[in-house]
C-alpha cells in the first residue's frame, strides 16, 4: 500500500482539501479495493471520520449504485469513488452534491494510474488553465472538430454552460473526476451533425479507432473494428443512450494515453465527446449510461476562434 500513499495524499489533500473532524466516505468495489484503503488510510492520517464501503461492482457506467450507498453519500463531507465503473452522471452523485458534498469520482482508476502521472499533476495549474477553457466554451454559440483521421462534427452550445473538472473540490457540492483535468459541456440536443472517429478505448480496445455518425444529436451509424460492442451496450439501455452528450477538452499536461479513458480524456492536447446521459451538467437526457471517447489531435473551432489545432492550444 506504501507506494499508493502519495497518489492518496494528494487525492485527500490537496484536491479534496479534507479538514480534521470532517467525514469522509470512500465507496468502491473489489477490484478497486486496495486504491480505496490507501485512500482511507490517508483520509484518517488528514484527521477525517473515514468510513468505507465495498459495494458489488456495477454493469456499466452512469448506472445508479445501491439506495444505500446512495444514502450515504448524501451523509457525509467528502466523498472518494474509486470504482470500476463510473458514478460520475449518477443521481446519485448529483444529490449528494446538492447536499453539500465533496465528491471526486475515480473510475477505472489503476494501481500505476495512482503511482504516476495525471494524478501526480499540479493540480493548480491544472485549475487555473481549466477554468480558462470552460470559460471559453461558455461564451460560443457555435462549435467545429476537425481531427486528421477524419473527424467533422459541428455543435451547438447557445446557452449552455461548461463545466471545470480542475482536481480542486474545495466546496460544497464541488465534484470531478481523479485524476482530473477537463473542460466540459453538454451541447444543445438535436443539432449536432458530422463525424467522429475517437479512439478505441471507448470500446476496450485502445489501439482500435470507432466512427461515429452523428445526425440531430444522436448516434445514427457506428462502424469500426471493435463497434459491436459499443452498439450492444447502447441498444440494451435504449434511445437516449444514443444521444450526443458532450464534449469536452483534456487540460492535464501530466495524463497520458495509456487506454484507459479517465485518463486519456484528460490528456492536453485533445478533446472527446459522449454518448448518452448529460441531465447531470447541463443537459436534458437522462439514460443510465454515459460513454466517453478521445479525438486526437482535433481542431477546435469555437465561433470564428481557434481554440486549439491539431492538437495545441492556441488561447
Amino acid at each position: 500500500m506504501r507506494d499508493l500513499l502519495k497518489g492518496a495524499r494528494i487525492a485527500v489533500k490537496t484536491c479534496m482539501g479534507v479538514r480534521r473532524g470532517e467525514s469522509v466516505l470512500v465507496v468502491t468495489d473489489s477490484p478497486r479495493l486496495k486504491i480505496a484503503e490507501a485512500l482511507l488510510k490517508a483520509a484518517r492520517a488528514a484527521g477525517a471520520e473515514a468510513t468505507l464501503i465495498c459495494m458489488q461492482t456495477l454493469s456499466r457506467h452512469g448506472e445508479e449504485p445501491p439506495e444505500v450507498v446512495a444514502s450515504a453519500m448524501r451523509a457525509v463531507d467528502v466523498v472518494l469513488a474509486p470504482t470500476t465503473y463510473s458514478l460520475t452522471h449518477t443521481q446519485a452523485r448529483h444529490q449528494a452534491c446538492r447536499a453539500g458534498a465533496r465528491i471526486a469520482t475515480m473510475p477505472m482508476i489503476t494501481e500505476d494510474m495512482m503511482r504516476r502521472g495525471a494524478m501526480l499533476a499540479n493540480y493548480r495549474k491544472v485549475n487555473r488553465r481549466t477554468k480558462k477553457m470552460a470559460a471559453l466554451l461558455s461564451r460560443a454559440s457555435e462549435v467545429e472538430v476537425n481531427s486528421p483521421t477524419g473527424t467533422e462534427l459541428s455543435l451547438s452550445l447557445k446557452g449552455r454552460e461548461a463545466h471545470s473538472d480542475t482536481g480542486i473540490f474545495h466546496q460544497p457540492g464541488d465534484f470531478g473526476n481523479l485524476p482530473a483535468g477537463e473542460a466540459f459541456i453538454a451541447p444543445v440536443e438535436g443539432i449536432a451533425e458530422g463525424r467522429a472517429v475517437v479512439g478505441g478505448s471507448m470500446v476496450g480496445f485502445p489501439r482500435e479507432t470507432v466512427e461515429i455518425i452523428i445526425k440531430k444529436g444522436m448516434a445514427s451509424k457506428i462502424s469500426g473494428a471493435h463497434a459491436a460492442k459499443l452498439k450492444k451496450l447502447l441498444k440494451a439501455v435504449g434511445p437516449k443512450a444514443y444521444n450526443l452528450a458532450e464534449l469536452g477538452v483534456g487540460t492535464n499536461p501530466k495524463a497520458r494515453l495509456i487506454g484507459n479513458i479517465i485518463e486519456d480524456e484528460k490528456v492536453l492536447g485533445t478533446c472527446h465527446i459522449a454518448l448518452g446521459d448529460n441531465s447531470t451538467f447541463g443537459g436534458k437526457v437522462r439514460a443510465g449510461v454515459h460513454i466517453d471517447g478521445i479525438i486526437l489531435r482535433p481542431t477546435v473551432k469555437l465561433d470564428e476562434k481557434i481554440m486549439m489545432r491539431r492538437g495545441r492550444l492556441m488561447v
